[in-house]
């Protein structure tokens, strides 16, 4: 891949005219020929010293900390918070120090990314998505084929919860603090009273906490052992609409 063709798809990242994934029916399907020019850029890139605000740090010197000015309308507060090259920041955005969005990721309207937030690469996330305090939304570059983590419009995501893996939060949906959701990780909607499975996309609406059930195996289960899983307790009505509703003020 050329420096041209890499360059030119990193500039459209950030100004939101292609993503590392892209909706298709009911689900998401990643974009590869934006993955694969991302890992071309790390091959083409050259480590340097960075200078002025950033002294001290070396990385790839063709992706850079973006830089914002104010007829962006994106709120960056002072204080640790670095947007990489390549990562679309819509405006109405407020990042939170310290957090970071990392090259591919996509942040829509109106979304909060709260302090010790990681959005990493490729990672997609919706418009008027609230990412609480230290959540990990986990990057995936490789392999190029694979969808990255994905949270849709409107959806709520807990302090600490970690989705990893390619997860799909669907819109509305209100991940609980301290939630871990990934492909190995069997979600149980006890309102339907069902195993959506490993892996499984997290419906619309649906509000998410930290949960256990037994483990297998007979001396696991004489010990009394439990392992953890995520668990569907409700959907959301207006009461829990209300206690989430995004404050104007704020931004």
């Amino acid at each position: 891949m050329s420096d041209k063709n890499w360059e030119d798809v990193l500039d459209k990242l950030e100004t939101g005219e292609v993503r590392a994934a892209e909706p298709k029916g009911d689900g998401w399907e990643a974009n590869r020929e934006v993955k694969e020019a991302i890992l071309a850029s790390f091959g083409d890139g050259k480590n340097t010293e960075y200078s002025g605000i950033y002294d001290g740090f070396v990385d790839k010197h063709n992706l850079p900390p973006r830089r914002f000015s104010a007829n962006q309308e994106v709120r960056l507060v002072p204080g640790g918070s670095s947007v990489r090259r390549g990562a679309y920041v819509a405006p109405g955005v407020i990042i939170m120090p310290p957090a970071y969005i990392n090259v591919g990721g996509y942040v829509d309207e109106g979304s909060m990314i709260d302090s010790h937030a990681l959005v990493g690469s490729c990672a997609q996330v919706g418009k008027n998505v609230h990412l609480s305090a230290g959540v990990q939304l986990g990057g995936v570059l490789e392999p190029v084929g694979l969808s990255p983590v994905v949270i849709e419009d409107d959806c709520f995501i807990g302090a600490g919860s970690v989705v990893v893996e390619g997860i799909l939060v669907k819109k509305g949906a209100v991940i609980a603090p301290g939630v871990t959701l990934s492909k190995s990780i069997p979600v149980y909607d006890c309102v339907n009273e069902e195993v959506l499975g490993k892996g499984a996309d997290i419906p619309e609406r649906a509000v998410v906490v930290p949960g256990t059930r037994p483990m297998s195996g007979d001396w696991a289960q004489e010990q009394g052992l439990n392992v953890a899983c995520p668990m569907i307790v409700k959907y959301r009505d207006a009461d829990s609409d209300a206690s989430l509703e995004l404050e104007d003020a704020l931004r």
